[in-house]
Parts: structure tokens; C-alpha cells; sequence
């Protein structure tokens, strides 16, 4: 029973119109309501990659908001966004049928374990997982290999025959390299732009990428050399 490992933001959840949805909303209350106002915040989020403290700041500077709004707003950029998140309903369909082919699903994020946990229970995903690893938690963040290793003691399985999914190639795919594990790059409509790593497979989505690794498995095929897309 191999690992799957799964990144949760932007892979098994879309945490960026989550934001979006978010950002629309914030913008109808505290600016001017503007599409441009929208696009800024959605900026300066930087795919959620800004340090919160740093959003806080550049949206306080930007909206003029008074020390009451900006506590409500520490507030919701802490939990995430998990109320807006849409689950795609082919996600958790994919993941029993991983676990009906016998692959043993368990996420490997990065960020506050508050926030994320709360994202995987909003959703109903963490029934559709064995487990995870959050960064804060670990100490340690993807791509460094041990939070992948913590992973597998978590699971307790072994990361021999895992695979890894995800959108970051910072993080997740080159975490995965690092391993010499093979990986599936959730690509959103991005080219691949490093020369030094590479996935082992790209797909559109998550539910995309679990299915072509189900195909793969099925017809016994190994991994193909360079880079194939779903």
C-alpha cells in the first residue's frame, strides 16, 4: 500500500479563488468596490505565499482601516479563507478510489496547523484522508525532505513506490526530487520554468493527476522518461 502524498492548497482545495471570493467581498465593504482594488489584494496575496503579518500590513496602508477592522481582519486572513472554499466533488471521488486501489492518501502542507486543519474539516477532506503533516507542527517545511519523512512516520508506511502531488514546484516537486520520489505537477495553466528538477508527470488538476497514477498502476506501466502530461 504506497503513500500518496498531497499538497492541500491549490492542489486538493482551490485556495486561490477561495481568496478571490474572499477579496470581492472585502473590497465591496472597505474599498471602493473596483475590479483594480480586487486584482491588488489578490496581488499582494501572492497566491498565499505573503506572510500574513505583511498582507495585514500593506492592506491597512492601502484601505485605511481602523484598529477594530484590522483585528476582524487578522482574523479571517488566520483562518484561510476555509468558510469560501468549493471542494471540486471529483477530489474526494478520486481519493476513494485511490484507497480502493489500495493507495494510502495523507497530506504534506505547509502553514499554521490551525488554519489548515481547519480547511481539510470544512471541507470534509479529512475523512478522505489518512492523516497529515503541517509545517508549523513539524518544524520544518517543504520541499526540506523531513517533513515528507515525518509523513511517512505519521502513516506509518514507508516511502518506498509514494508519490507526490502538487502545484508548487518549489515545494512540492522539488521536495519530491530531493527524495528521488516521482511527482505530478498540478500545473493550473503555468508552464514549467526550472531547468535543475522537473515533475515526473503534469496534470490540470488533482483529480486529474490521481487518476492518471490509478491508470499507470492498472496497466503496471513505470513512470515515463521526462516529462508527460496528463
Amino acid at each position: 500500500m504506497p503513500l500518496l502524498l498531497l499538497d492541500l492548497d491549490n492542489t486538493l482545495v482551490d485556495r486561490a479563488a477561495a481568496f478571490r471570493r474572499w477579496a470581492e467581498d472585502f473590497v465591496g465593504v472597505h474599498g471602493a468596490g473596483s475590479e483594480a482594488e480586487i486584482e491588488w489584494l489578490v496581488d499582494a496575496d501572492r497566491d498565499g505565499y505573503e506572510s500574513r503579518d505583511r498582507l495585514l500590513q500593506l492592506m491597512g496602508e492601502r484601505f485605511g482601516l481602523s484598529p477594530l477592522a484590522l483585528g476582524q481582519l487578522e482574523q479571517d486572513l488566520r483562518q484561510g479563507m476555509a468558510d469560501r472554499l468549493i471542494v471540486d466533488a471529483r477530489i474526494p471521488e478520486a481519493l476513494r478510489a485511490a484507497r480502493d486501489a489500495g493507495w494510502v492518501p495523507f497530506v504534506v502542507t505547509n502553514g499554521a496547523v490551525q488554519q489548515q486543519e481547519r480547511k481539510l474539516r470544512v471541507t470534509g477532506l479529512d475523512a478522505e484522508v489518512a492523516g497529515w503533516v503541517i509545517s508549523e507542527a513539524a518544524g520544518v517545511m517543504k520541499p526540506d525532505p523531513r517533513i515528507f519523512q515525518a509523513a511517512a512516520e505519521v502513516a506509518g508506511w514507508s516511502l518506498s513506490d509514494a508519490w507526490m502531488i502538487g502545484d508548487s514546484a518549489e515545494a512540492d516537486i522539488q521536495g519530491a526530487y530531493l527524495l528521488g520520489l516521482p511527482s505530478i505537477w498540478v500545473d493550473r495553466g503555468r508552464t514549467w520554468q526550472h531547468a535543475s528538477f522537473a515533475p515526473t508527470l503534469v496534470a490540470s488538476d488533482c483529480s486529474d493527476a490521481i487518476h492518471l497514477l490509478l491508470g499507470m498502476s492498472r496497466s503496471k506501466t513505470g513512470p515515463p522518461n521526462g516529462i508527460s502530461r496528463a
